[in-house]
């Protein structure tokens, strides 16, 4: 545990981060699924829910603007 006050503010700042980040990944990671398994019905919508979503992660870097293009890539594999 850190003991400098400026150190502590980090770790407190990096737990927010970090769960901001966390329900990027786990939406689009929902999102992904929900595309399995749906086999033709409202798929438009939810291909651009996804990519909105995907778009949004790499804005804020969340993610990196390549991984960023190969999970819309999956994305649009899913959805022929």
């Amino acid at each position: 545990m850190p003991n400098i006050q400026s150190a502590k503010k980090i770790v407190r700042q990096d737990k927010k981060r970090k769960s901001r980040n966390d329900s990027y990944f786990g939406a689009i990671k929902g999102m992904m699924k929900s595309l399995l398994k749906s086999k033709g019905k409202g798929k438009k919508d939810e291909v651009k829910k996804t990519y909105s979503m995907i778009d949004k992660a790499a804005k804020r870097k969340v993610i990196h603007k390549n991984k960023a293009a190969r999970l819309k890539s999956r994305v649009s594999r899913l959805a022929r």
